[in-house]
């Protein structure tokens, strides 16, 4: 597999080494603009897919650049959905190919799964009132995360609850990987669900095997696409 890294932070060097456990071949590390430059004058690849972790002001950028190589893009970064529709409308006119996803765990895809279930199940209950709690390191640049944004969009969903009146709470504290708590509360009782990851690995795997599995492929895909559950 034929790996172009977009953004060399922590991440970046975490799919990096993933990959490579793998036998993939990093094409180019993408960190700075001239990198471009770097790439375009070495590369002698074909089939290659890119995988940005990078920041939410450069996604389109990033986006626009490996379409313009006619490259496959894996997009980590979240803090650009505002833009979402508007590029899934040019991968499909433009036949272009891109896999994103506010978070690739397959724990918090499972979670996100338990999320509706249980929303459908509490919705007949109103004395519950639903909110989320997210947890992140302080060097996060998006509140509320886009973890918390997908998983607050699946509760409203699946729930009678209007999305406005859904409270999503954001806290930065030291280095923590990222937790999410989907909690119904009332007066005589809590009802709590949380994920906790333990490390970024599971994000990083997650993005090298989605780069895998979109290996050939054309249009927009999610982890529903990856994950047929």
């Amino acid at each position: 597999m034929n790996i172009l890294i977009i953004g060399y932070g922590k991440m970046g060097k975490m799919v990096e080494e993933i990959a490579l456990s793998k036998s993939d071949t990093i094409v180019g590390i993408i960190d700075k603009e001239e990198d471009w430059q770097t790439f375009d004058k070495n590369n002698k690849y074909k089939d290659i897919v890119a995988i940005d972790f990078s920041i939410p002001s450069k996604v389109l950028d990033n986006i626009e650049k490996a379409w313009e190589r006619n490259i496959a893009i894996v997009v980590g970064t979240t803090g650009w959905y505002d833009k979402l529709e508007e590029i899934t409308q040019r991968a499909n006119q433009e036949k272009k190919t891109l896999f994103w996803a506010s978070n690739f765990s397959i724990g918090v895809f499972l979670f996100n799964k338990l999320n509706a279930y249980l929303a459908d199940m509490m919705k007949e209950y109103s004395d519950y009132n639903p909110s989320i709690k997210e947890i992140h390191h302080i060097h996060k640049l998006d509140a509320p995360s886009g973890t918390a944004i997908t998983l607050a969009q699946t509760l409203v969903e699946n729930h009678n609850i209007e999305k406005q009146n859904l409270n999503i709470e954001s806290v930065r504290e030291g280095e923590v990987c990222g937790t999410h708590i989907i909690n119904y509360y009332s007066e005589v009782d809590d009802i709590e669900i949380k994920h906790t990851a333990h490390s970024r690995k599971g994000f990083a795997s997650g993005a090298v095997m989605a780069a895998h599995w979109l290996k050939g492929k054309q249009g927009v895909f999610t982890m529903k696409d990856f994950i047929n559950l």
